[in-house]
């Protein structure tokens, strides 16, 4: 009797119970899976970001450098510009000067050879 209450208990009550044990396990297992594989996709998903990441850091400072190395440039260029201008007008200035001086130099030279003659014509008169 034993046996047969043991036979009808199985497959009445522990077959099913074990039934849905197994189910358990196979879902819980199942999405286990799932975490680990979604766990996997996200870690290569930031590796990407992460290399993405660097790489746009990598190509912001190239431009930073790019952009300072034109901008020193530009800067050289201008104050060269400016060097040769100013030594340009120097160099007018010192021209004009120069001119301006012989030319007062002869003014001076014809004011005094009059003054000269003057004095001469006053001595000789007296």
């Amino acid at each position: 009797m034993v046996v047969v209450m043991v036979a009808v208990v199985n497959r009445t009550l522990l077959r099913p119970i074990n039934k849905i044990l197994e189910d358990r396990d196979k879902h819980i297992l199942g999405r286990v899976d799932d975490a680990k594989e979604m766990l996997k996709t996200r870690e290569g998903q930031l590796a990407e970001y992460t290399s993405a990441l660097r790489q746009a850091r990598s190509d912001g400072y190239q431009l930073l450098e790019r952009e300072r190395a034109q901008a020193v440039k530009e800067k050289e260029e201008k104050v060269s510009a400016f060097k040769e201008e100013s030594a340009r007008r120097v160099k007018d200035e010192f021209r004009t000067t120069f001119e301006q001086e012989q030319k007062l130099r002869g003014e001076l030279e014809g004011q005094a050879e009059q003054l000269s003659a003057m004095i001469t014509a006053q001595i000789i008169r007296r």
